[in-house]
């Protein structure tokens, strides 16, 4: 029996050995990466080179989190200029093309991140785009406030997740639960199911902020007054995204609940 139980244990890893030793095998970029950087080779064939990577990237999002905080407060409550809130747009527009590209990179390095959490960056780049082509005007004023604030909670929410998810990956990687290459992400998922009513509030606060601001921007789309075509773009830009992180955060706390459930009955 002690047998049995042994090689069921060892076929259960052997999904994880070959997913790792694939990580390190070269292969062909993606569209996006053929679009961006050609027919460059981008995988790294160390563990080392991987793990620095990693690291780099995660220490990337934590200081540009910080920067974006400090100037999101800058432009809502200090300064009131159009240029400086262009300037922040422009940030924010590099700073999402700049995850997608090196994300696309970590994806062909073996990392696991995938699905909504890697498309959600896409929209919001297009919508930091829209946002910056705004011109100035009776309607931008109206949302400009707003937007700032959503932009400040949505910083800081970033700065809880990243310390709270990086606590998570410590601890699961010390047991051996969790890949090398998983990542703090912009959400919820299921190796972050520990501490879960502490991030989960502050989650879905934001979903439903994301709803607001939609829901703001389609009825300033019906004022008279309304001659831009940002308005309604992104107000179908901020309901894509609510639909899509309060979609798969939900589907993930299901999902999780029901196999502890599943567990405990088996107990």
């Amino acid at each position: 029996m002690n047998a049995i139980d042994g090689i069921q244990e060892s076929i259960k890893d052997r999904p994880n050995v070959f997913f790792e030793m694939e990580s390190f095998l070269p292969k062909k970029n993606g569209l996006y990466l053929s679009l961006v950087l050609g027919n460059v080779n981008v995988t790294l064939l160390n563990k080392h080179s991987k793990f620095a990577y990693k690291d780099e990237y995660e220490k990337f999002k934590l200081v540009l989190t910080v920067l974006l905080l400090v100037f999101s407060f800058t432009c809502r409550f200090i300064f009131s200029y159009r240029a400086l809130d262009a300037l922040f747009n422009f940030l924010l527009v590099w700073y999402y093309c700049t995850l997608t590209i090196r994300e696309s990179i970590l994806i062909s390095n073996g990392s696991r991140i995938k699905g909504w959490w890697v498309f959600h960056h896409y929209v919001f780049c297009f919508l930091s785009g829209v946002m910056l082509t705004w011109p100035e005007g009776i309607l931008y004023q109206m949302f400009r406030n707003q937007f700032l604030t959503y932009c400040l909670y949505q910083s800081f929410v970033q700065f809880l997740q990243y310390y709270y998810q990086s606590g998570c990956l410590y601890r699961l990687r010390a047991l051996g639960e969790s890949h090398n290459m998983d990542l703090t992400v912009e959400g919820f998922q299921s190796w972050m199911w520990r501490g879960l009513t502490f991030l989960l509030p502050f989650l879905f606060f934001g979903h439903f902020w994301q709803l607001y601001n939609g829901l703001t921007l389609f009825r300033m789309a019906q004022l008279p007054e309304c001659k831009e075509w940002q308005v309604s773009m992104c107000g179908c830009s901020y309901l894509v995204l609510f639909m899509g992180n309060f979609s798969t955060t939900l589907g993930v706390v299901y999902h999780k609940y029901i196999h502890n459930q599943d567990k405990s009955k088996s107990l």
